[in-house]
């Protein structure tokens, strides 16, 4: 999700309502020639602004679509489904500066959320959110405990389609955050953190939880902690072992926040295929 469509729409709405306005007070093309004999970008502006402008606030204050472009959030979301994000879920907040005009509510633990990439704010990205302003979260041998309490997990003999093709095999837990019960999926002897500490050369390109974190150094990646910060929010993939999420760049800021993920509506798989509807429901 790299791309903001209302880049593209603001301005092309007033554009349009600008030419509406121009001729309206002052050309008068259409009032004098009538409908249809006026110049064609006049004409253009009559049918078009006011379509564009419904969907410029529909799109910036009530519900946007938007399409999954990896699996970092499989099981829940696969790659090609196509979803419907709550824009007013969080507060009201104008298109593209995205600053808040009105408040609503926060997120909750566990919300599904669509929010600004942190290093790169043009960039969208969606995860689960783990924690909130102020928690401590640790990480376990694979199990989270948020405010000395354990996040409840649950086996599950679950399985994908897809995972006849997964190497290392996939496992999968039934994870209660919040209200919210959903699946999260772990790859057997793989841990994805572990490989990014071995790798990194400088103290920069170490995962954030590896950062002045002494947990993880002694415990070989297999335990962590952060506390959250006023204002931001921690955030994880459902995919564990395969998303690039908060364990790796850090909190998402308040400001950043998009809204909350609430529906597939389509799926597609790449290439000629045509959608599907198979996968259409609420987003746990």
């Amino acid at each position: 999700m790299d791309f903001d469509f209302n880049l593209i729409l603001v301005p092309a709405t007033l554009i349009f309502l600008g030419i509406w306005l121009l001729d309206k007070f002052v050309l008068k093309q259409r009032a004098t020639k009538g409908k249809g004999n006026e110049n064609f970008i006049i004409t253009w502006a009559y049918d078009f602004w006011p379509v564009l402008a419904v969907v410029l606030v529909l799109r910036s204050f009530f519900f946007e679509p938007y399409n999954i472009p990896s699996d970092s959030m499989v099981p829940t979301l696969e790659t090609g489904d196509y979803i419907l994000v709550n824009k007013y879920q969080y507060g009201v907040r104008l298109p593209i500066t995205n600053s808040k005009i009105i408040n609503v509510k926060t997120p909750e633990r566990g919300d599904v959320i669509v929010f600004r990439y942190p290093p790169q704010p043009t960039i969208s990205y969606i995860k689960r959110v783990v924690g909130l302003p102020g928690d401590h979260i640790v990480y376990e041998n694979g199990q989270l405990t948020i405010n000395n309490q354990k996040v409840p997990l649950e086996q599950t003999q679950f399985s994908r389609e897809k995972d006849v093709l997964d190497t290392p095999q996939s496992l999968y837990h039934y994870e209660t955050l919040g209200e919210h019960k959903h699946l999260i999926r772990n790859l057997e002897g793989q841990n994805t953190l572990v490989a990014q500490f071995n790798y990194a050369q400088t103290k920069n390109e170490l995962p954030f939880v590896a950062k002045e974190n002494d947990r993880f150094v002694k415990s070989n990646g297999q335990s962590w902690e952060v506390t959250v910060p006023a204002g931001q929010y921690f955030a994880m993939g459902d995919n564990r072992d395969q998303s690039a999420d908060s364990r790796f760049w850090g909190f998402v800021p308040e400001e950043n926040l998009t809204g909350q993920a609430f529906y597939v509506w389509m799926h597609k798989e790449p290439g000629l295929k045509l959608p599907s509807f198979s996968r259409n429901g609420h987003i746990d």
